[in-house]
């Protein structure tokens, strides 16, 4: 992979305080050092507004079906989730009850705005939705952010307002969305996740933006208008990760596009070329950026063809991917059993260690970002679904007690295995003496290790049974999916995720 130059600001630099002073005095990149790419944002909106159906790769549109029947499956899946009532009874409390857009999983109706909000926490209420992988390997363990929840219920409560969207119109609008924010995320400088930014709900809401574009049919003036609103909303911080307001910032993102899409119609004015600017989203955001990743780059390849996007096979961080896919597998070849395990040694890249950052886990939300937990689940249940990331499986005494078994350590060798892996490293130690040993750079779901579309609908189905969706509905979901492209119109699933109380 080739070394970027992030206008030659040294990532080491970056990684810790920006300490290059700009003529007004401000942190940050000077202006000799940040990348001048005039045409940059005109770039990025031409593209939205020129690409068409046939440029997209059979392979491309076959992938997005398999994310957009995760998604679906996920809002239903995370309307039961504690933060679902909460979302559904705010927007009930501003008394948006007059709309056509759908509160998945629900009878409610509201405004595109709302419902793009409370689908896009539900989709991310759980951490289980698709994950953009990076090329790069100075990004931090190659991932960057969740590229369904931002464009997805955009797009679905644009399409149940307005009426008349086909599936292949809403197809197109949602890759242009998906490709543009992992552009975006690609090329913004490392510092920024690594100061604590949370990518999905920073460059997540550029991929609502171009979406809600797309679909709205804007020239070329609006779609950068768009972009330039949509900026000034962009946010999310890592600290937050384990609680509510890590899917809050996804749904926001979701959220962001479709009122910046409203506003710009209305006649609203904003920036014309706001991720180039030296006041601009890359300079702010991020100190620096590589142009090279972006410009010129869009579609080439689609970011659903390389790096690839992942399916998660479980609700929790996807660091913790790895791991847990070689121990399930390591748990059924030598049918270890929990009471056999004296403990357990899982070494990682130290990005890994302090992202998942709850070693100590008292909530399912925390637990999502617990190795320990993760691997301690596995071991005594056999299976890690949405049941077993729920307060009361984490609070067992039994669970806690092997929780305290699990050594989640910084191992040199997955240290020196770059950031484009998720190096894990397992050793099993079992009372009778015995060492099993395993090692991963990636999880199930992965482009090295991909599901069907039949293992995507294995999940939905899961997801569907855990909101008590009726059996009917999942299977002619499921079915709708798999054929989107010829749907004459997408509000034909509209009574399939709405359910008939609450």
């Amino acid at each position: 992979m080739r070394r970027r130059d992030f206008g030659k600001v040294s990532l080491g630099v970056m990684a810790s305080t920006m300490i290059t002073k700009s003529a007004s005095g401000a942190g940050g990149a000077s202006a000799s050092d940040f990348p001048q790419t005039p045409g940059l944002t005109k770039y990025v909106g031409q593209f939205v507004l020129d690409s068409k159906y046939e440029d997209l790769p059979q392979e491309v549109i076959d992938l997005g079906k398999k994310s957009i029947l995760d998604g679906l499956g996920l809002a239903l899946a995370g309307s039961r989730a504690e933060s679902g009532p909460i979302s559904r009874n705010y927007v009930e409390s501003l008394g948006v009850r007059d709309g056509k857009a759908t509160i998945i999983g629900t009878s409610q109706k509201t405004s595109p705005r709302f419902a793009a909000f409370v689908n896009g926490v539900s989709i991310h209420a759980d951490d289980y939705d698709d994950t953009q992988l990076a090329a790069a390997k100075d990004r931090v363990y190659g991932l960057l952010m969740h590229p369904t929840v931002a464009t997805l219920p955009a797009l679905f409560a644009l399409a149940e307002h307005h009426g008349g969207v086909s599936g292949k119109d809403l197809l197109v609008a949602y890759h242009l969305g998906v490709e543009v924010e992992c552009k975006v995320a690609e090329a913004i400088s490392p510092r920024h996740y690594l100061d604590g930014f949370h990518t999905s709900g920073t460059c997540g809401p550029f991929g609502s933006a171009a979406a809600c574009a797309r679909l709205l049919r804007f020239d070329l003036l609006k779609t950068l208008k768009t972009f330039g609103l949509v900026a000034s909303q962009s946010g999310g911080l890592r600290e937050n990760f384990g609680t509510m307001t890590k899917p809050f910032q996804a749904g926001h993102a979701a959220e962001s596009g479709v009122v910046s899409a409203e506003l710009v119609t209305l006649g609203w004015t904003a920036a014309e070329q706001i991720l180039e600017a030296e006041r601009g989203f890359f300079h702010a955001y991020g100190g620096s950026y590589d142009p090279p990743s972006i410009m010129g780059r869009l579609g080439k390849p689609w970011t659903f063809l390389s790096p690839g996007i992942s399916l998660k096979p479980y609700p929790s961080g996807s660091l913790t991917h790895p791991a847990m896919s070689e121990l399930a597998r390591l748990i059924e070849v030598n049918n270890i059993q929990a009471a056999q395990v004296d403990k357990v040694d899982i070494g990682a890249n130290h990005n890994m260690v302090t992202t998942l950052l709850h070693h100590q886990p008292k909530t399912g939300l925390e637990a999502k970002f617990s190795m320990e937990f993760c691997l301690a689940i596995l071991l005594m249940e056999r299976k890690a679904g949405l049941g077993e990331f729920q307060d009361k499986v984490v609070q067992r005494a039994d669970v806690q007690e092997m929780i305290r078994k699990v050594n989640y350590y910084v191992d040199p060798e997955a240290e020196s295995a770059g950031y484009d892996k998720m190096r894990s490293l397992l050793k099993i130690h079992l009372k009778n003496g015995n060492v099993i040993s395993g090692r991963a750079d990636f999880g199930k779901g992965s482009p090295a290790n991909p599901m069907s579309f039949d293992e995507a609908a294995v999940k939905f189905r899961g997801c569907a049974e855990f909101a008590d969706w009726p059996r009917d509905k999942t299977e002619k979901i499921i079915a709708f999916v798999k054929s989107f492209d010829s749907a004459p119109d997408v509000r034909a699933l509209t009574p399939l995720l709405s359910s008939q109380k609450g």
